[in-house]
């Protein structure tokens, strides 16, 4: 069994960026259905992926609703930057700041995570 972190850093600006969250997703998706231990966290610009996955009207809405129960965080520090972290409350992710009010990379990697970036 893999345990994989899935680490959402795209911007909600083009179409491109729209395509590394989905690539994201898919691999997320991937790893849980295979029964391996996969966390997903939403960090610098891709903190304002929370509030807009959480539309159900988004085209990603239902996989991100799928994926809920891997969805370990978001950055606090990046989401107050960006400009979402009461958005980020209200749809329910937790807020992650295990190192400087960021999430903890490196503890993830001691865990034995293989950190993806999209």
């Amino acid at each position: 069994m893999l345990k994989v972190a899935v680490v959402i850093l795209a911007d909600t600006e083009t179409r491109g960026d729209l395509g590394r969250l989905a690539n994201a997703l898919e691999a997320a998706r991937e790893l849980k259905e295979a029964g391996d231990e996969v966390k997903v966290l939403f960090d610098g610009a891709g903190t304002k992926w929370v509030p807009v996955l959480a539309d159900p009207a988004h085209k990603y809405h239902r996989t991100f609703t799928e994926l809920r129960e891997v969805v370990a965080g978001a950055c606090a520090y990046c989401a107050r930057a960006f400009g979402v972290l009461d958005q980020v409350e209200a749809a329910g992710v937790p807020l992650l700041k295990e190192y400087r009010d960021h999430p903890s990379l490196r503890g993830l990697m001691a865990e034995g995570y293989r950190v993806l970036t999209f």
